[in-house]
C-alpha cells in the first residue's frame, strides 16, 4: 500500500494512542551503528515515558515485513548513516506503506551526500566551503592548487565526522585520503575554515536557536561529538538578532533545497567575514545526551520527551493512500 505525502502540514496529537503502535527503528550496520543504539534508546525511552506504544526495532538484526507482521502503525527513525539516513530504508517504508518521521527518499539521499547538497544550496545563493572532488592521487595537485592548505578531506555520504581528516602539509594528503576512501566511494577536499561553528536545529519547518560550538581539538570530530565533555556548546550562540535571523534562513533554504522534511540540522563555518557558510544538512540527527537538537530545543522551551514527540508527528505527513 503507497503512502500519500502532504507538505507542509503538521498534525498535532494530544493522545498517544493516536500514534498507534510505534517502532523505533535503531542500531542497523553502518559506521555509525553505535550513535544510533545512544539515539535510539533515547527515543524509545522518550515515547515510553509519555505513554506511546512504543517498541524498539534493530534492522540489522529483523527484516523490516516484521513491521506489517507485527502490525506497527508508524516508525520513529533513529538510524544514522547509509542505509538509514539516505533515502534506502525510506524507500523500503514507502514500499511497504508504513508511515516514518522526517524526510522521505529524494530530501534523505540528497542530505546524506554532502557533495549534491553543497551543489543545490549554492544554486539558491547559500554559500559554501570552496571544495573539489577527489577521484583518486591524480586529482591532489588540483585540489592543493585550488584549495590551498590547510584542507579537510571528507567522504561524501558519511556522517558524525568519520573519515575525516584535516590536512596541513601536502604529504599528508594522500593518508587522509584513503582514510575517507575506506569508508566510501566519493571523497572530496574543503577548503579549512578557521572562523567558528555554529548549528541549526529544524522542527517542523522552523529552525531552532543556534548553537555555537568550541572544540580543543582540531576540529569538531567523532570524538567531540560523542564522548568529549571539554567541548563547550553556546546556545544562545552570541549572535545578534539579524545575524540569527539570517542563518536560520539559509538553514530552512538549504534544508527545502535539499527536499529534507519533517527535522534536521544545518551546519555552518563563519569565515573571517563572518559570512556564514554551510557545511551540511543532516535528517536524522543524534539524540544522545551530546546531540545538538535537543540542546536547541531545550532552549526554545521544548524538553527531550515533547521533542521526541513532536518528531513522530511528523510521520502524519506521509499517510497510507486512503487511510487516516
Amino acid at each position: 500500500m503507497r503512502l500519500k505525502y502532504t507538505a507542509g502540514i503538521t498534525r498535532h496529537v494530544i493522545e498517544p494512542r493516536a500514534f498507534g503502535r510505534v517502532a523505533v527503528l535503531f542500531g542497523g550496520d553502518s559506521t555509525e551503528r553505535e550513535i544510533s543504539l545512544l539515539s535510539g534508546r533515547a527515543v524509545l525511552d522518550a515515547l515510553l515515558r509519555r505513554a506511546v506504544d512504543a517498541h524498539s526495532f534493530d534492522p540489522a538484526e529483523r527484516d523490516l515485513t516484521d513491521l506489517l507482521e507485527e502490525g506497527f502503525d508508524r516508525v520513529w527513525i533513529a538510524l544514522h548513516g547509509p542505509g538509514g539516513e539516505d533515502g534506502t530504508l525510506q524507500g523500503a517504508l514507502e514500499y511497504l506503506g508504513v508511515p516514518y518521521t522526517g524526510s522521505g527518499v529524494m530530501g534523505s539521499a540528497i542530505g546524506m551526500d554532502k557533495v549534491r547538497t553543497k551543489r543545490l544550496a549554492q544554486s539558491i545563493g547559500v554559500a559554501t566551503a570552496p571544495f573539489a572532488l577527489l577521484r583518486g592521487p591524480a586529482d591532489f595537485e588540483m585540489a592543493l592548487e585550488r584549495l590551498r592548505l590547510p584542507m579537510i578531506v571528507k567522504p561524501a555520504t558519511q556522517g558524525s565526522s568519520v573519515g575525516m581528516t584535516k590536512v596541513e602539509h601536502a604529504p599528508e594528503l594522500p593518508a587522509a585520503y584513503e582514510a575517507a576512501a575506506a569508508v566510501d566511494a566519493s571523497v572530496f577536499a574543503e577548503s579549512w575554515i578557521a572562523g567558528p561553528e555554529y548549528t541549526v536545529g529544524l522542527l517542523q519547518e522552523r529552525a531552532l536557536p543556534s548553537i555555537r560550538i568550541e572544540t580543543p581539538r582540531g576540529f569538531y570530530d567523532y570524538e567531540a561529538k560523542y564522548f568529549r565533555d571539554d567541548t563547550r556548546y553556546h546556545c544562545p550562540s552570541g549572535l545578534s538578532a539579524p545575524a540569527e535571523q539570517h542563518l536560520a534562513n539559509l538553514a530552512l533554504a538549504a534544508f527545502e533545497a535539499a527536499g529534507a522534511q519533517g527535522w534536521g540540522r544545518a551546519d555552518f563555518m563563519m569565515d573571517p567575514t563572518g559570512r556564514p557558510l554551510l557545511l551540511e544538512i543532516n535528517t536524522v540527527p543524534g539524540m544522545t545526551g551530546h546531540s545538538l537538537v535537543p540542546m536547541a530545543a531545550a532552549a526554545a522551551g521544548i524538553a527531550f520527551d515533547e521533542l521526541v514527540w513532536r518528531v513522530l508527528e511528523t510521520s502524519f505527513a506521509r499517510q497510507r493512500a486512503g487511510g487516516a
